[in-house]
């Protein structure tokens, strides 16, 4: 029977490159979808940027982009990775397309219709001079539990213990350094205690659809008190303006917290691509035949296995049929780490000449259905890859195929012999359950199957011998039969690599002269079939490759006292072109459609004055600057901006590092100085 997959990984942040564990989730999802396409099973798989949320419109201010701007040029980045690797996703979107938008909105207002959406007033930390409600993670302090300092609002890195960002000591706000004040503000909520939500997900997170260990893990968040009622809290679904979201219909000002949004982006991608095939998408999900299936890491089972199922099921929308969890990724049982070492880049990977299908093959056959990490281990991935996938399996062609190409014109026997034969059956005879292992996910077992069926071709060279038989008179016959079935075996070998391996696949299927391979060819014979002449299809690892994949990056110079290089030496006439005057600033004020400016009059004592505009506005409020005198450069040439023209600039001082400094300080002379004197 058929099957009909909508696949998905989960949906990466937009706010940088691709990671290694990245790569490791798309990977495994890319080998089972390969799998199931080999079956003959109908997949789409689809995947999207996470777009919306204050870090990227924080991070997009401080590059001077709209958000949009600054996600565009990280999902640019994005098919690098991809094509790298081998990951045949069938659509790749945004959550901040028209789709998603229109979606989420659709979904909200079912909800709301079905009574499940409140809307509650809620206290919570404000930075008065940013002008925004604050993110957990942009809130610092002392942790109320241990005491230790600069930690984020939602827990302790140094404890552990998870609390409100009220509950921390002397907070500050991480994108200012202001402290913030408590204000209060409306906010929704998806009202997942409410008994039909908790009946449901009772139900559906133990009804099969989820790994043992994950179903257990969620049955705690089902504990009943004294009184029979279940402890599954309200989600807040909203967040206030300024947010880089979607807006939550009929309520001014409000968007939805980045985690509703960002499974609909799920929906919004098949959407945008059954639109461009004219497919209806309601119609295909509305089909029971349909399965719908997630891999996500370990780290969001919460969002997957909680709120997104209730959203989807009280929007009257198809729920997920499997979820499937995997751990994250150390290097040689470490957490990963740039700093140190310890960390693996993709696209280094990739420029030092390392073969893609390495890692997908280490990765696979790390991989099994548990919710385990998994360790890279130098050692052990040049073990693998250099004994198992070159050593066992490439070489059973390199040792067959030049006798066939030279003695034969690359003409397959058709006879193989009895001994012959009974290999290949029995190769054969695992087609189901090394598929079986692929579709449950695991996949170090399958390549394990695939490995001992290597070691009895093998065993079936060594005894035969083809590099004596070619030097025996009378023997060609034999050295035609045991040089074909080595190629047979071969070409059934690579149908079991083919989901893990298909760039290799496919090298496999030009050499041999096949069509694309699918799992049903392992059953069928090439018989009087010719092959191609046969070029060596993979190199060994060399570890001085990896060696250089784990160089650590130069430890940074000391910097200076002023915390940045110097700049290269001028002359005393370069920098006489430069006329630096003292100002005052007559008024300063802010600048409507921008977070970051403020928009001052200056007085330079040229008998006029001038506008300029200065990044300023997260570090000064315009108070704080109305009559100061500062510094500014006189002969700068006007800059025509979107908000007016900038008649010089205004210095200030700032760190290089923005993170361990967060501030920029407006130079003010001291007393004495007056409007239109000039700074030498």
């Amino acid at each position: 029977m058929t099957r009909k997959l909508f696949v998905t990984t989960a949906l990466p942040y937009a706010n940088a490159g691709f990671h290694v564990g990245h790569m490791m989730e798309y990977i495994q999802a890319d080998t089972w979808v390969r799998l199931q396409r080999m079956l003959g099973h109908e997949v789409h798989f689809v995947c999207a940027d996470d777009a919306h949320g204050a870090p990227i419109m924080i991070a997009a201010e401080k590059a001077g982009q709209t958000p949009q701007q600054f996600v565009a040029t990280i999902a640019a980045g994005r098919q690098k990775y991809l094509d790298g690797f081998h990951i045949a996703f069938d659509n790749w979107h945004s959550t901040d397309a028209p789709e998603n938008h229109a979606l989420a909105q659709d979904i909200y207002r079912a909800l709301r219709r079905n009574e499940l959406i409140e809307v509650r007033e809620v206290e919570q930390f404000f930075d008065p001079e940013k002008g925004m409600f604050l993110p957990d993670r942009f809130i610092k302090g002392e942790c109320p539990n241990c005491g230790a300092k600069d930690q984020y609002g939602d827990n302790c890195e140094v404890c552990g213990a998870v609390y409100a960002p009220t509950d921390l000591k002397n907070p500050v706000s991480a994108l200012t350094g202001a402290t913030p004040v408590l204000r209060t503000s409306e906010h929704f909520f998806f009202k997942l205690s409410d008994p039909r939500c908790v009946e449901f997900l009772e139900n559906w997170t133990q009804d099969g659809r989820l790994q043992p260990e994950v179903a257990n893990k969620v049955r705690e968040w089902f504990k009943r008190d004294e009184d029979g009622k279940v402890g599954l809290g309200d989600w807040d679904i909203s967040r206030d303006a300024p947010y880089f979201g979607i807006q939550i219909p009929d309520a001014p000002g409000k968007y939805f917290y980045v985690w509703l949004d960002a499974p609909v982006g799920y929906l919004a991608s098949l959407k945008n691509l059954f639109d461009r095939r004219g497919v209806d998408m309601d119609a295909y999900l509305a089909d029971p035949a349909v399965e719908q299936v997630h891999f996500i890491g370990k780290d969001i089972v919460t969002f997957h296995t909680l709120f997104w199922p209730a959203m989807l099921k009280f929007s009257g929308r198809k729920v997920p049929d499997r979820i499937h969890v995997h751990g994250h990724l150390t290097v040689s049982g470490e957490k990963m780490s740039k700093s140190r070492g310890t960390g693996i880049s993709p696209l280094k990977y990739l420029e030092l000449g390392l073969n893609a299908e390495w890692l997908r093959y280490y990765i696979c056959a790390k991989l099994n259905a548990r919710v385990e990490d998994l360790d890279f281990n130098p050692d052990d991935f040049v073990a693998r890859v250099n004994s198992d996938l070159v050593g066992k399996y490439i070489n059973i062609a390199s040792r067959a195929a030049g006798f066939l190409h030279k003695r034969f014109a690359g003409r397959l026997s058709a006879d193989l012999g009895v001994e012959g034969r009974v290999l290949l059956d029995g190769l054969r005879a695992h087609a189901a359950t090394v598929a079986a292992h692929w579709d449950e996910r695991e996949f170090g077992k399958a390549l394990r199957e695939v490995m001992l069926l290597a070691d009895r071709v093998n065993e079936f060279v060594d005894r035969h011998k083809p590099w004596e038989l070619t030097k025996q008179p009378g023997m060609d016959a034999a050295l035609h039969d045991v040089c074909s079935v080595c190629i047979e075996a071969f070409r059934v070998l690579t149908i079991y690599l083919k989901p893990a391996l298909p760039a290799l696949a496919a090298q496999v299927e030009a050499f041999l002269q096949v069509p694309a391979m699918q799992w049903a060819d392992a059953q069928r014979s090439l018989g009087h079939h010719s092959i191609g002449e046969y070029k060596h299809l993979m190199q060994r690892v060399d570890p001085k490759q990896l060696d250089a994949l784990f160089e650590p990056p130069p430890a940074p110079a000391a910097p200076p006292p002023g915390g940045e290089e110097i700049a290269p030496e001028i002359g005393i006439a370069d920098f006489a072109k430069v006329d630096v005057r003292i100002a005052r600033i007559v008024k300063a004020e802010a600048v409507e459609g921008s977070t970051k400016l403020l928009r001052l009059t200056l007085d330079a004592g040229e008998g006029r004055l001038r506008n300029v505009f200065s990044g300023i506005a997260m570090n000064y409020a315009p108070e704080q600057l109305t009559g100061k005198l500062t510094v500014m450069v006189a002969n700068l040439a006007p800059r025509k901006m979107k908000f007016g023209v900038s008649e010089g600039m205004v210095l200030a001082a700032s760190d290089a590092d923005e993170k361990a400094n967060p501030g920029v300080f407006v130079l003010e002379p001291f007393p004495g100085a007056v409007p239109g004197m000039r700074v030498r």
